[in-house]
């Protein structure tokens, strides 16, 4: 088992996934409901305190993304803000390399870019809000062919996030929706 950072918090996730976090990789996005403009230097600190008071106050390894929301909706509530923390964590979409690359066959790049613009677009189609793609490092050195980490990997990394941004790109019709590629 992995030690957690001193600093970090585990955030569970609606999809049963957790994801570690200290907390300057806290980013929170108010959508509409805001009855004041919130300055993100606030955003950022009450973000900051929520923090704190789950991992050194509640002695807390993990929370979920929904009372992490509801207590950075009280924290601002009593600074003079009317934020509604909306529903339960925001609608991840994730995609495993390995298997599209498995899928895709054995023609490997010829076949991987094709089936990975389908991807894109089967997940764009349920309107997440974040569509994340995992497992970039080990995907790259098998179509590659590589054991370790070589310029041609790094080549063939860039390339496949430029396509993914590319495809994202002329693929969403409407912003808001985040793409995450690790």
């Amino acid at each position: 088992m992995i030690a957690l950072r001193h600093d970090c918090l585990i955030f569970q996730l609606t999809n049963g996934e957790s994801v570690p976090c200290s907390p300057e990789m806290i980013t929170v996005e108010i959508v509409g409901g805001a009855d004041n403009h919130l300055e993100p230097e606030l955003l950022r600190h009450a973000a900051a305190s929520v923090f704190h008071y789950f991992k050194v106050e509640l002695q807390r390894e993990s929370v979920t993304v929904g009372e992490f929301s509801l207590a950075l909706e009280k924290v601002l509530h009593h600074l003079g803000y009317t934020i509604h923390a909306g529903g339960p964590d925001l609608e991840i979409h994730d995609t495993d390399l390995a298997r599209l690359l498995r899928e895709a066959g054995d023609g490997l790049e010829l076949f991987f870019f094709p089936r990975l613009r389908d991807e894109l677009r089967v997940q764009l189609r349920q309107s997440p809000r974040i569509v994340r793609f995992r497992g970039l490092r080990g995907c790259v050195k098998q179509i590659a062919g590589a054991r370790r980490w070589s310029h041609r990997c790094e080549q063939l990394q860039d390339q496949i996030v430029e396509f993914l941004r590319q495809c994202m790109t002329s693929e969403t019709e409407k912003p808001g929706c985040a793409l995450v590629v690790e």
